[in-house]
């Protein structure tokens, strides 16, 4: 009986410590939700260890900062989404390159190419993410429509708007557990922490430490940091 009991007390810890872990209360409208990053697919001769391993999204109502960037020579990809400033910013970094591409309202993010012809079809799975009750929608690419990705999201966090200029902008909801593709490589994000804390505006504001440059430009340099 003492053995079953333990084994019961052990299984739930371990549940417990790998589950994701929620702070603060539901339809929350300011905060910071932090994503867990794993790679696959052709990646080029860089390193694994070396790509940023962690996604942090700020929002305050319908404004947006994604900021992926690696420890290793400050280097990453941020988007930043100010649409009352009509700030819709894609911020390309490594080592001492610093550029930025100011795109439009309604314009998708650079870097997202190899996701055009994605389809995106809503189910009715339903799943509890950090505390949050989300949807599931599942999506397939031309390339090979045999393989499904399932992608959860919530509308228990208060954001406008949450995915525009991303090719989600048709999920209606906080993206929880996704998919990227950056050129040939697979990107997934899965929440581990969802934190309600005041977010400055100026966490929104442009950067003005980047150099703007043409869309073009800036997908060139993503491709080249997928291609180190």
């Amino acid at each position: 009986m003492r053995s079953g009991l333990r084994s019961i007390i052990f299984i739930s810890l371990l549940f417990i410590g790998y589950s994701c872990r929620e702070q603060g209360s539901k339809n929350i409208k300011q905060g910071e939700i932090h994503y867990n990053i794993e790679y696959s697919g052709n990646m080029g001769s860089v390193p694994k260890e070396v790509l940023p391993q962690n996604l942090v999204v700020s929002f305050k109502n319908d404004k947006l900062l994604f900021e992926m960037v690696s420890a290793f020579g400050n280097s990453g990809i941020i988007n930043l989404t100010n649409p009352e400033e009509g700030i819709f910013d894609t911020y390309f970094s490594l080592f001492t390159i610093k550029y930025y591409y100011a795109a439009v309202e309604g314009e998708i993010f650079p870097g997202f190419e190899a996701m055009d012809g994605m389809e995106l079809t809503k189910t009715s799975k339903t799943a509890q993410i950090c505390g949050f009750n989300c949807k599931n929608a599942e999506m397939t690419y031309p390339s090979d429509r045999s393989k499904v990705l399932s992608i959860w999201y919530t509308d228990e966090i208060d954001v406008k708007n949450p995915n525009v200029s991303t090719p989600f902008k048709e999920i209606d909801g906080v993206l929880m557990d996704f998919y990227f593709y950056l050129g040939t490589t697979e990107v997934h994000f899965s929440a581990e922490n969802v934190y309600q804390k005041d977010i400055s505006d100026n966490t929104f504001n442009r950067r003005t430490d980047f150099k703007r440059v043409s869309r073009e430009e800036i997908n060139k340099f993503i491709g080249k940091m997928n291609s180190l």
